[in-house]
């Protein structure tokens, strides 16, 4: 097979041009690629692109968009080496973090990037982003991908899917990986960190596409009232809870807000602890106020960020499993996005 790359459009800032009629943006037809990136034609292999019947703008990101890309690539994954997914920037990192955990045992690259400005501009940041990120798609070593796992490229860097978060709104260095090192930096040269990528999988890639979305997430701030906690573990149907709480994991001491915790765990609701700081772990027995916590039965998520937390509640609960199997592989490392000491 010869090597080629699939590039899958589902809209956001990358994708607009302005329209020489009106000098509106709107978004760019990706058929004709070539004469808005003439550099693409340099690659030496085949590059195709599909683009999502209805494009969508990522704040109004669903997950059944994540369903529907797993099936492109699943029914596509013989034909091509790796895929670059074209997507808006604030929801991006969610979307990373979903593919990780519904494509198991990847094989092949999985590119999610996108742009702070429109590919149409002419600072746009798109051309280079997408151009890093087809490279990176088709690279491989005899025969075998270089990156075989869902990952995000912005900037100069490579990051895994679900260790990136955006980070800022205005810059060209828009995502950044505060627990988990770059798997590449993009210079004159595109350097692998391969001790950091994961190795290819022994199994061959299956798309476990149930999802649980009835989740929510809960940010600790002083003054959190009691009543503001009842109401929303209280909500009808709800599954699990990402907790935000302070530094390594710390939450009120408080009688009202413990009860309610331990009250939601009995009743069957998995909660996440997860960190409010951009970087470090929840240590859930370094301080007395986290240790409340651990007590009640939450469930520590060490260095995970906020978007995989939640993206990988939906998954495990998704997966329809007995409560100890649901709390285990909560607790587990399934793709990468926790570190766990050994």
């Amino acid at each position: 097979m010869e090597k080629s790359v699939l590039v899958i459009y589902t809209g956001g800032t990358i994708g607009m041009v302005n329209d020489p009629a009106t000098g509106v943006l709107c978004p760019f037809n990706f058929d004709q690629i070539s004469l808005e990136v003439p550099e693409i034609r340099e690659f030496d292999f085949n590059i195709d692109n599909y683009t999502l019947p209805e494009l969508i703008d990522s704040s109004d990101l669903r997950p059944a968009l994540w369903v529907d890309l797993c099936r492109i690539i699943l029914d596509n994954r013989a034909r091509y080496h790796g895929f670059v997914i074209l997507h808006g920037t604030d929801t991006m990192a969610y979307s990373a973090s979903a593919l990780s955990f519904m494509l198991e045992h990847l094989d092949k690259p999985v590119i999610f990037t996108g742009s702070q400005l429109p590919i149409g501009k002419i600072r746009t940041d798109g051309k280079e982003n997408l151009l890093a990120a087809i490279e990176i798609a088709a690279a491989s070593d005899n025969g075998k991908p270089l990156v075989p796992e869902v990952c995000i490229l912005f900037g100069d860097r490579l990051f895994r899917g679900n260790r990136a978060t955006k980070i800022n709104a205005e810059s060209f260095d828009a995502f950044q990986s505060f627990n988990y090192p770059p798997l590449a930096e993009i210079g004159i040269h595109v350097h692998y960190n391969r001790a950091a990528i994961l190795p290819p999988p022994l199994l061959p890639p299956v798309a476990r596409a149930g999802l649980d979305t009835r989740v929510a997430i809960l940010k600790i701030f002083p003054g959190l009232g009691a009543d503001i906690v009842a109401a929303i573990l209280s909500v009808p149907g709800l599954r699990g809870v990402i907790l935000e709480t302070y530094g390594s994991g710390n939450a009120p001491t408080r009688a009202d807000f413990l009860d309610a915790i331990c009250a939601a765990v009995a009743r069957g609701i998995f909660i996440y602890n997860v960190t409010q700081c951009a970087g470090g772990s929840v240590e859930t027995g370094r301080y007395a106020t986290g240790r409340g916590l651990h007590e009640a039965g939450v469930i520590n998520g060490r260095d995970i960020t906020t978007e995989a937390a939640l993206c990988k509640m939906m998954h495990v609960l998704g997966r329809g499993l007995p409560p100890d199997d649901t709390r285990r592989l909560l607790d587990s490392n399934l793709r990468g996005e926790i570190s766990i000491a050994k």
